[in-house]
């Protein structure tokens, strides 16, 4: 983007708008460009996080599971394959929990604002109001 610098003594006023109008549509441009930027490392981001809470789940799901199993050949058998079964159900269910810790901190750090941008339109804002300065 170019600096700002006071219009010659002879420059027109159709020419100082017309260099009003491309700077402002230049900049325009860069800070669309900026939000796409950020926007898309957030949407990765959130991706992330969002397979961390899908793994959970998966990991949920298979808890149940052999919980219930354990559960059935508990009431039908006392058998070590009843220890094994919890067992397995037992690391299934740490996994699903560090799983959901995981994703959840991911989820946290998330931030749907383009920080970066709002602060740029915030100190173009400031410069449009003030250009010499």
């Amino acid at each position: 983007m170019s600096r700002y610098s006071p219009p010659a003594e002879g420059d027109s006023v159709v020419q100082v708008l017309a260099d009003l109008t491309s700077d402002v549509e230049t900049l325009f441009r860069q800070e669309t460009e900026l939000a796409k930027t950020e926007m898309r490392e957030e949407a990765t981001r959130a991706g992330k996080a969002a397979g961390m809470f899908g793994g959970a789940g998966f990991a949920g799901y298979l808890v149940v599971i052999f919980l219930s199993l354990a559960g059935m050949f508990a009431l039908d058998l006392v058998l070590p394959l009843v220890f094994a079964a919890l067992i397995v159900a037992g690391a299934w269910a740490l996994i699903g929990l560090v799983l959901a810790a995981v994703g959840r901190q991911e989820m946290r750090a998330v931030s749907p604002t383009p920080n970066q941008t709002v602060e740029t339109l915030k100190e173009d804002a400031k410069w449009a109001r003030h250009p010499t300065s």
